[in-house]
């Protein structure tokens, strides 16, 4: 029985990008230029085209298939490649038509995650990702074993090999499942502890290539891979990072987001995303130099609307050295910061970054000028942690005098921490800016006399 044998995948490649009426994005040629280059894949030739839809049988026309066909032969290519998702019969059918391999987009960003998978998650979830893409593709390449088994010797239980291989295939998606969700358990107590110790989790999201991990190694003060590609960070990594006027907190890199992201990818990674659902605060880096900075700003902001991210986001415009802009942070009209620009590479408005995400976290920040007494040795250390010491000085009465810019909650949690009052440390107008709500806590609790009272108190 004659059957089509798959050829060996190779690194020369043929591109094809068909425009679709009411579909296509004009930039999204240029990305997926970007994604086969990312992949390794020498870029031989690009087919372009238009169509008011795709066609049944090739996805392109028959003449433009024709075309792909001859520019195959001329170049000796090794492999076709689609900026489109092409259903497994279309694929199949081009396979026979051009004799070699072909590959839609979402089998592309698959190959090149399996290639940056670093770690035994990673690898898990993109294992999970290829099995759940390859379901619906058994039958390319197999079709001398669609008939069940026969003759002496091979009459079995009446399975083909077709449906071996799904069961086995549903098998290993079980595992990767279980082994996930171990992942996913840990994950969850990791964050259960960092909840308890009060230590937030502030996670950097965006576009790939958005710089994102060259943000990380400044804020981090790490070296972890960085490069001028699309999905150069696969693995997630965390970090304890000590952050001016809010103490320790978790810094975490996520894999970057693409327009036309497979559904299939986002499932995998979920127990990765994770990371982003529990974070208190989301980074959204942006590539302020990109041509289609709003598009990908839509397409990450897609991303997180799928898997449900509701937490605080601040708009971090990252490039500003080659966008012209200078380092600043927009505030909203309530005064809560909005977006802040930056170049992570140049290390501008680093500062910007650090004042506004602790504004984020623990509120608008003020300077104090505190007279320590003897006793306020804890007080001294707990602002030290807090890197928030701009100034000291002694007095003539020995006392040391400090200056620091603090957020008020903070440092009435921290007054109240050690037992000290405002103006036992302060001058009068700055003790002042604290009483007001210190008076009425102090009044609400002397009216607590019964149960009831305490009810409604801690309500």
């Amino acid at each position: 029985m004659q059957y089509f044998e798959r050829a060996e995948g190779g690194e020369n490649a043929i591109l094809v990008h068909l425009t679709i009426s009411k579909m296509s994005d004009p930039n999204d040629l240029e990305e997926f230029r970007l994604l086969v280059n990312s992949a390794g894949a020498n870029e031989l030739e690009i087919i372009t085209g238009s169509r008011a839809m795709p066609h049944a049988k090739y996805f392109v026309g028959t003449g433009k298939a024709d075309e792909i066909a001859q520019a195959v032969e001329r170049h000796g290519a090794d492999i076709v490649i689609f900026n489109h998702e092409l259903s497994p019969s279309q694929e199949r059918n081009l396979e026979k038509l051009f004799k070699c391999r072909v590959l839609g987009r979402t089998g592309l960003i698959l190959d090149i995650f399996a290639s940056r998978a670093k770690t035994h998650e990673g690898k898990l979830q993109v294992e999970l990702a290829q099995l759940n893409h390859l379901a619906t593709r058994l039958v390319r390449g197999w079709t001398h074993l669609e008939r069940q088994k026969g003759g002496i010797g091979l009459r079995g239980p009446g399975e083909t090999q077709l449906e071996t291989d799904r069961r086995l295939l549903q098998i290993r998606v079980g595992q990767l499942k279980a082994k996930l969700d171990k992942v996913k358990q840990t994950r969850k107590q990791g964050r259960a502890k960092r909840q308890k110790s009060d230590v937030p989790t502030i996670s950097l999201v965006g576009y790939t290539n958005a710089g994102k991990s060259t943000l990380f190694n400044r804020l981090a003060d790490d070296n972890i891979y960085a490069a001028d590609q699309l999905f150069a960070t696969l693995d997630p990594t965390l970090r304890r990072v000590k952050w001016a006027g809010v103490g320790n907190v978790v810094l975490a890199d996520t894999v970057g987001f693409v327009r036309h992201l497979p559904h299939e990818l986002v499932e995998s990674f979920h127990a990765t995303l994770e990371e982003t659902l529990e974070a208190d605060l989301l980074l959204h880096v942006i590539d302020t130099a990109s041509d289609t900075l709003h598009e990908q700003i839509d397409a990450v902001n897609d991303v997180l609307d799928e898997i449900k991210a509701d937490a605080p986001i601040l708009l971090v415009y990252n490039k500003i050295d080659k966008s012209g802009e200078d380092p600043t942070i927009v505030y909203k009209e309530q005064g809560v910061p909005h977006r802040v620009y930056v170049s992570a590479q140049k290390n501008l408005g680093m500062d910007k970054l650090t004042q506004a995400v602790s504004e984020l976290l623990v509120g608008k920040l003020s300077t104090y000028h505190l007279t320590l007494p003897f006793n306020a040795g804890q007080l001294k250390s707990a602002l030290h942690e807090l890197d928030v010491i701009d100034d000291a000085t002694f007095g003539d009465d020995g006392r040391e005098m400090i200056t620091i810019t603090l957020a008020k909650d903070k440092l009435k949690e921290l007054l109240g921490k050690f037992g000290l009052m405002a103006h036992d440390v302060l001058p009068q107008d700055e003790a002042d800016t604290l009483l007001p709500e210190l008076e009425e806590f102090e009044q609400r609790t002397l009216t607590v006399s019964d149960e009831q009272d305490l009810d409604e108190f801690c309500l």
